[in-house]
């Protein structure tokens, strides 16, 4: 009698087991089924990861002007520097060395995140042919509250927010104003000659 209990309360034991964890896993599937689109919402939308990179043909930059374009729904300043500009945006760099606001290069391009915020740090390699530090390319956003700054203005003769008076050098640093950091450098790279590709 008593081994025919025994038999009956493992069998008991066995049923109930399967029943949590049955009801355990069917919890967890409808969980991750009402989780689900409150995740996949956060993603970016079709657009968005369709303009993750583009290419942008710079061929129509003139040496002293900038082109401004738009990238993840915000602007970029592509420059196309003068050797003038070169020559004063490297006695911008002797004079403002160890008294930047930013220390920091702000450029994910180079493979020291902690690189120092040099000229030659924020300006982007010239395709063969042309002289170092010919072209600069940067989010076009100010680093204080996100206002677009204007080309070619400032007491720095870089760019200027007139917002809140931020100035930026040549280089894109931020000199004077209450701008925190400098404007940071995208993703970029030559695909050829005339095109850049951000992203």
């Amino acid at each position: 009698m008593s081994h025919v209990d025994d038999h009956a309360g493992t069998g008991e034991g066995t049923r109930r087991d399967f029943l949590y964890y049955a009801t355990a896993g069917a919890g967890a599937v409808a969980a991750g089924g009402a989780v689900w689109p409150l995740v996949n919402q956060m993603n970016p939308s079709a657009d968005t990861r369709a303009l993750a990179s583009i290419l942008v043909d710079i061929s129509a930059v003139e040496p002293g002007t900038q082109l401004t374009v738009k990238w993840l729904g915000k602007p970029v300043f592509i420059r196309h520097r003068t050797g003038e500009e070169i020559a004063k945006a490297q006695s911008q760099d002797a004079e403002a060395q160890g008294n930047l606001p930013d220390p920091m290069a702000r450029n994910v391009n180079l493979t020291d995140p902690t690189a120092e915020a040099t000229d030659g740090n924020r300006t982007i390699p010239s395709p063969e042919g042309e002289g170092a530090g010919a072209w600069i390319v940067q989010m076009g956003v100010c680093t204080h509250l996100g206002c677009v700054p204007l080309g070619n203005a400032g007491d720095f003769g870089g760019w200027f927010c007139p917002c809140h008076g931020s100035h930026y050098d040549l280089s894109g640093r931020i000199r004077k104003g209450p701008a925190p950091e400098n404007l940071p450098i995208p993703p970029v790279s030559w695909v050829d000659g005339s095109t850049i590709k951000l992203g």
